[in-house]
């Protein structure tokens, strides 16, 4: 028997690296009950947690399959809960416990453990279960985890950012021994803006959610130093390619918003008229050539997301 720790697809920094705190934390607390734990992903790892796990010299957990797990195997998620964000085919009936900062989305016929907290990151939640079983990471997951809460939480510009990830992550980077927090930061926005080795379809699908609005929702963010650049350089193909994965996903709706994690800005890529009334609905503004500038807003989650389906309920 195994219990597989297994975040979303497609997965970030903070998906990758909560699930590999809560398999050190399993097998340091034996209390949790979780029999042989195991953090693995579903997808390849983006270019951003590419760059943190070289940085440490960390191997990235192995990529997994529904086929590879056995019936009396127990999943753990972290980072997500909605079905449309689960490995593909995953069976719900072996969920055990969801680790999560989302917003919760789903229904099971069975009672399983639930944690969940707005807090800006999961890493976050998982640390804070470290500190309460008197578990502590060593320096190399420390500042994976550190990594973890500054990329969720845009190097806690985000609105998602809450004074317990601020706590938490000055207390992980002195266990990393990171001294310049806002250099590392950098080093991370920087990883996260380099698309050069992603072509226009998986950029927009670099780190995507659907959502079950009114009309079926597709959005894409980009975080990026490079917001002017992108837009003035791919404009054209992006859309494009937004207008491929559109169908290909069939969603009602697809958006790209390209994040200036520096300027504190937000532009989204509209793809068409139908985008275009729903967004200036909800943000205000105009739509030219296919940008809207809906300005300081950073977290899909809190401010982005919410406005669109709130728009679409009207």
């Amino acid at each position: 028997m195994k219990t597989y720790i297994i975040g979303h697809q497609k997965p970030d920094t903070d998906a990758v690296v909560a699930a590999m705190a809560l398999e050190d934390l399993f097998k340091q607390e034996p209390s949790f009950g979780y029999e042989n734990p195991e953090a693995v992903i579903v997808d390849p790892l983006n270019p951003e947690t590419s760059f943190v796990f070289e940085k440490f010299g960390v191997e990235a957990p192995r990529q997994i399959t529904a086929e590879a797990i056995n019936e009396d195997d127990k999943i753990v998620l972290v980072d997500h809960n909605e079905e449309s964000q689960h490995l593909n085919d995953l069976p719900v009936e072996q969920i055990a416990e969801i680790v999560d900062h989302h917003k919760p989305s789903f229904s099971f016929t069975q009672p399983i453990f639930l944690n969940f907290k707005a807090w800006g990151s999961t890493s976050t939640i998982v640390y804070f279960l470290m500190k309460r079983e008197g578990v502590k990471p060593d320096q190399t997951l420390a500042g994976l985890m550190l990594a973890a809460i500054l990329s969720d939480t845009v190097g806690y510009k985000s609105a998602t950012t809450t004074d317990q990830d601020r706590k938490f992550g000055a207390e992980l980077a002195e266990l990393a021994g990171i001294a310049d927090v806002e250099a590392f930061t950098l080093e991370i926005f920087k990883a996260k803006s380099d698309v050069s080795s992603l072509s226009d379809e998986e950029i927009v699908r670099n780190d995507y959610k659907v959502f079950g609005f009114a009309r079926s929702t597709f959005i894409d963010q980009l975080e990026t130093v490079e917001q002017a650049e992108i837009l003035a350089e791919k404009k054209e193909a992006l859309l494009a390619a937004m207008n491929k994965v559109k169908q290909a996903e069939d969603v009602e709706l697809l958006f790209v918003a390209i994040t200036d994690i520096l300027q504190v800005n937000t532009k989204l890529l509209i793809l068409g008229d139908d985008e275009a009334a729903v967004a200036e609905k909800a943000f205000g503004g105009q739509v030219k050539n296919n940008i809207l500038n809906i300005g300081p807003k950073m977290s899909r989650k809190k401010e982005i997301a919410p406005a669109i389906e709130k728009a679409l309920e009207k």
